[in-house]
């Protein structure tokens, strides 16, 4: 049996967008040397792109990110095995986010087809019917990428601040106040515009509750801002990546100690390390992830583990907790078009 915080369940694509996965895997990690010995697919499930936990039950969620949206709800047993508990439909297109409230009584679900979801949790974590759908309208320059609104991440306050809707399609960070008792969303104008064509991803938090920054899929930048009783104030941005070549950031986080800013480079296959000693991160490395698509990362422990879509494969980091740098531990874990890692 794996012993407590030590097992680690990836989401990927299936057959169903591409994807050469089956479903969730399971991996036990070593946290002193940050190892991955995998455990093979726990839940047989379609595209189930990202995961989430229910921070107080053993439960874990999951977006199937298809044309018909759902979300799929699973008891985590000891050993890292997975119970169904039940699918809802999202309501709309591709959903590829989600998040559980802090209090543990809402999931909230970002849609790319351009809405967001919000689903009440019983006591036992599982999901109810869906108890609203708010959707996005406009666009943005890019015809290609931005012809309409398309949510990328929910992102819920914890410490009960608004929740905060990161839209690639019209450049926007929305913001929203759950009223508990209906589950519907009550929105707060206006809503956060981001630089024309920056196409917002997503967005991270810092330890202190009052700095964020938000990084643009299409312009490849990475924007400061301060965070006051929910409104957002732009303090500047800079350059996702130094290398050469088109640069689509995907995933990013700030350490635990709140001193680094992690970035994921799409396209030039690298992590970006930004110090925040200053208004505007500085960057101070960026690391090769041994693939060119980085997807999306985690950091638990000492330990950074990358997953590469493209390259089928965890990349398993050690930070140096003094310089904030990651540095590759042993070879890279075999798992198919990997989308999330969660610890």
């Amino acid at each position: 049996m794996a012993g407590p915080g030590t097992i680690v369940h990836i989401g990927g694509y299936t057959a169903h967008s591409g994807g050469r996965g089956a479903g969730i895997v399971a991996a036990r990690r070593d946290p002193v040397t940050g190892e991955l010995t995998p455990l093979g697919t726990v839940a047989v499930t379609a595209s189930p792109s990202f995961l989430a936990r229910h921070p107080r039950l053993p439960v874990l969620y999951a977006v199937n990110e298809l044309a018909t949206g759902e979300i799929s709800a699973f008891r985590v047993g000891p050993d890292g095995g997975l119970a169904a508990l039940g699918t809802r439909p999202t309501g709309d297109a591709e959903p590829c986010h989600l998040a559980v409230a802090p209090d543990g009584g809402h999931l909230f679900v970002a849609n790319y087809g351009g809405s967001v979801a919000v689903f009440p949790l019983d006591p036992q974590g599982v999901p109810g019917e869906r108890s609203d759908l708010v959707r996005h309208e406009g666009h943005g320059p890019d015809p290609g990428r931005q012809e309409r609104a398309h949510t990328h991440m929910v992102n819920p306050d914890p410490n009960g601040g608004p929740l905060l809707a990161v839209d690639l399609g019209t450049d926007s960070v929305y913001r929203y106040d759950l009223d508990a008792a209906t589950g519907r969303l009550v929105p707060r104008a206006p809503r956060v515009r981001t630089a024309p064509g920056s196409g917002p991803r997503h967005l991270a938090r810092h330890p202190d509750g009052r700095r964020c920054w938000l990084v643009g899929e299409l312009d490849g930048s990475v924007a400061a801002y301060e965070l006051t009783d929910g409104a957002l104030h732009q303090r500047g941005r800079v350059e996702a990546s130094e290398r050469p070549g088109h640069v689509q950031p995907s995933e990013v986080a700030v350490g635990a100690d709140g001193r680094f800013l992690y970035l994921a480079n799409r396209g030039v296959g690298t992590v970006s390390v930004f110090a925040l000693d200053g208004e505007l991160p500085r960057l101070v490395a960026e690391v090769d992830t041994g693939g060119e698509w980085p997807r999306h990362f985690a950091l638990t422990g000492e330990h950074l583990y990358v997953a590469d879509e493209r390259a089928d494969m965890v990349r398993v980091f050690r930070v140096d907790r003094a310089a904030g740098v990651p540095v590759p531990v042993g070879e890279p874990v075999p798992v198919p078009s990997p989308t999330c890692v969660l610890p």
